[in-house]
This record gives structure tokens, C-alpha cells and sequence, in this order.
């Protein structure tokens, strides 16, 4: 008997109300005519003398003990019923200050979202690159400049693994996978040793776009941009000037021109893809052409938020982000 009362005694410790009316099915349980309490006192008849006065102790100790749980978890919700009770749910709530997506997220979203409608599919790849995928693969000569350390961020000194100078690396690699018809969008961070000031950083965004099949003319690139400047520049103009880059030819820089009077200035890289390039990964020139364009977010962002220092995007200065709310 002894063993039964302390399973009983373990089970009750246990028990925690969440309402009253768990209390008193909690009651009836152990202390009702037929619970498990007056069950124990009904079996001491059966017993000697000696068991009876030694048993009956240890089962009024246990009727205690229930009779103590009892109070307590009334006394527990009575509190909690009072609390709830002396609550005013009538008083103004408390303001939480809400988050704001940063400027560069916005515009890169955007962006994404205008390619995306005309069939380009996202592709991203790693910023630590080696030097095939990063120079060249495209076209860069042993002794161009970019290779040097004042450009590139080197992991280490006297190897080919480095922090991503552009995201054609990434059209590098689906090129070498991935059949043409391609038209890719990639975007995400750079990396170029440069002095951080109000117009440069050593890190910023990219998106590069490419577009590779059969009879791309240098119109098709032109086409693309002017739907680009439309959904982003509604009132604006562009012009098209002749430039270099070793992966593309011929190569141009993309000047804009957001009011009639304004000055003209450099938004983006582009040109039709260097037949080196595609016999580099693969890819025949003689069948396929292609063109590919790069722009940099933060030089986007500066002219749609007429913002005029680069460093106010990696501050982290709480001042700044909330304006971007409304959007």
C-alpha cells in the first residue's frame, strides 16, 4: 500500500490548473466519494490494527498534501483573474517603430523585376573567385591593370584567389553549362581597392546582364537599354559613347540625361560579347552572338533618391534608413 500512495502522492504533485474547473476535476479525482482517497481509507478495514495506524497516517498526510494543491492553484488563478481584472485594455497601445528595405535592396528588386519580365532568368555565384573565371576567361590580358594588386583584393599574395572585381564571373560559369539561347540577369557584391569617399567604395552592388543566340545585333542591346531607361528614367535620355572593356567589342558607356538642362552622366558598361569570350567557354562564334551590359546599384540609387555621398548606404546610421518607409 505504501508504493500505491506514494504513485498517487508523485502523480498529484504534479498537477498545475489552467482554469477552475481543473480544480475541480482535480478534487473529485482524489478527494470525491468515489476518488482515490477514500478508496485508500475504504482498504484499511482489511488490515490488522498495527497497518491500520501505520497506513492511516500516510494516507491523511496525502489527503493534506491534495487539500495544499488545491489551494494553491486556486489562489495562483485568483491572482492571475485580478491582474486581468485591473488591466485597462482601453489605454493606447504601445508604437513599435518599423524596419524600412534599404535603398539598395529597393533598387535592386527593381531592377531584377524589369529583366525579369522580359525572360531573364537570376543567377548569382561567389564573391571569393579564382583568376580564370574573374579575368581570364574574359578577355584580360596577363599585364591589365586590374590584375595588379592596387585593384583587386587578393586572399593571398602570389595566388589566383580573389574577391570578385564584377559578377562576370558568374556569366562565366553558366556559359560553361549551359547551352545557348542564354539570357541571364546576375547581381551582388564587388569588391575593388579604391579610396572610400563621397562618389567611391572599395565594395558595391552589380547587376550584369547577358544575352546569348543566334543574329543578337548591337540593336538588340540598345533596345534593352532603352526599355531599362523607361521603367527606371521615365523623363530622361540617354546617349551611347564608345569605350573599352576587354570582353566585350565593340564596347560603350551609357550616359543619361535626367533633365533637359542637366549634366550627362555615366550609369552603365556594355558592348557586344567578345568572340574570345564565347570560344572560351565553349561556345561558337561563328554560329552565336551575344550582348552583355553592367550596372552599378549605387550609382542608380544615388540619382533616384538624390542622394549625394555613397558612404550614407554602409553606415548603419538608424537617421537614414527611415525615409525609405513610404516606398
Amino acid at each position: 500500500m505504501i508504493k500505491k500512495i506514494k504513485e498517487i502522492q508523485k502523480e498529484a504533485s504534479g498537477f498545475q490548473a489552467v482554469k477552475l474547473q481543473d480544480i475541480e476535476d482535480f478534487r473529485i479525482k482524489y478527494l470525491g466519494k468515489n476518488g482515490l482517497i477514500p478508496t485508500l481509507f475504504g482498504e484499511l478495514k482489511n488490515l490488522s490494527k498495527t497497518e491500520k495506524k501505520r497506513f492511516g497516517g500516510n494516507i491523511n498526510l496525502l489527503k493534506s498534501i491534495v487539500l495544499d494543491i488545491i489551494q494553491k492553484n486556486k489562489k495562483e488563478l485568483s491572482e492571475e483573474e485580478k491582474k486581468s481584472e485591473e488591466m485597462d485594455f482601453t489605454l493606447p497601445g504601445y508604437s513599435w517603430e518599423l524596419g524600412a528595405r534599404h535603398p539598395i535592396s529597393k533598387v535592386k528588386n527593381k531592377i531584377v523585376k524589369i529583366f525579369e519580365r522580359i525572360g531573364f532568368l537570376l543567377c548569382k555565384g561567389p564573391e571569393i573567385e579564382d583568376d580564370w573565371h574573374n579575368f581570364t576567361a574574359l578577355n584580360f590580358p596577363e599585364q591589365h591593370p586590374a590584375r595588379e594588386m592596387q585593384d583587386t583584393f587578393f586572399i593571398e599574395k602570389n595566388t589566383d584567389i580573389l574577391l570578385r572585381t564584377h559578377t562576370s564571373s558568374v556569366q562565366i560559369r553558366y556559359m560553361k553549362n549551359n547551352p545557348p539561347p542564354i539570357r541571364i540577369i546576375s547581381n551582388g557584391r564587388v569588391y575593388r581597392n579604391e579610396v572610400i569617399s563621397s562618389h567611391s567604395h572599395c565594395m558595391f552592388h552589380q547587376i550584369e546582364g547577358l544575352f546569348v543566340d543566334k543574329g543578337v545585333s548591337f540593336a538588340d542591346l540598345k533596345q534593352t537599354i532603352q526599355y531599362l531607361k523607361h521603367s527606371i528614367f521615365v523623363n530622361s535620355k540617354i546617349r551611347v559613347r564608345p569605350s573599352y572593356f576587354p570582353f566585350t567589342a565593340p564596347s560603350a558607356e551609357i550616359d543619361i540625361q535626367l533633365s533637359s538642362n542637366g549634366p550627362w552622366l555615366e550609369v552603365l558598361g556594355c558592348g557586344l560579347v567578345n568572340p574570345k569570350v564565347l570560344k572560351n567557354v565553349g561556345i561558337d562564334p561563328e554560329v552565336y552572338s551575344g550582348f552583355a551590359f553592367g550596372i552599378g546599384i549605387e550609382r542608380i540609387a544615388l540619382l533616384l533618391y538624390q542622394i549625394n555621398d555613397i558612404r550614407l548606404y554602409f553606415d548603419n546610421d538608424l537617421r537614414f534608413l527611415p525615409q525609405f518607409r513610404s516606398e
